[in-house]
């Protein structure tokens, strides 16, 4: 269930309209008629963005006397965050071992301009004796 709930959390957030609705609602709750208001479009267009956001289960609406205010659902937003995080910690653990592997090369033998075993490397520009001379540092 949480898998189809993330699905439809991320497929209702693909809309930039939707995306923006979950930006101003997480600042302040807002009837349909007052989210409308900051956009070019109907309030009927805009309850569609707001029940795809339902069904997602990014927002809520209550019932206020006559207002039927709409909310954010933390929970949700919550799920995402955790799915994201897993596979961002994942990312940055391999990038943490490329480093390392590329620290290791960087250190290796061979690693001095003119070895013979290993060519320099492709962003250090090689020096040479001539070079320091054409720079104008004294010899």
């Amino acid at each position: 269930m949480a898998v189809d709930q993330l699905s439809r959390a991320f497929v209702a957030l693909a809309d930039p309209t939707r995306r923006d609705i979950v930006a101003r609602l997480s600042v302040r709750d807002a009837t349909v008629g007052e989210l409308a208001e900051s956009y070019a479009m109907s309030m009927q267009a805009v309850s569609k963005h707001l029940k795809v956001l339902e069904e997602a289960g990014l927002v809520s609406r209550s019932r206020d006397a006559q207002r039927r205010p709409c909310h954010l659902e933390p929970r949700t937003l919550d799920l995402m965050t955790t799915w994201i995080e897993r596979y961002r910690r994942q990312a940055e653990e391999r990038f943490r071992r490329l480093d390392a592997v590329l620290a290791t090369m960087d250190d290796g033998p061979g690693d001095t301009p003119g070895h013979p075993d290993r060519p320099t490397h492709p962003n250090r520009p090689e020096q040479s004796e001539h070079s320091e001379q054409s720079e104008g540092v004294p010899s």
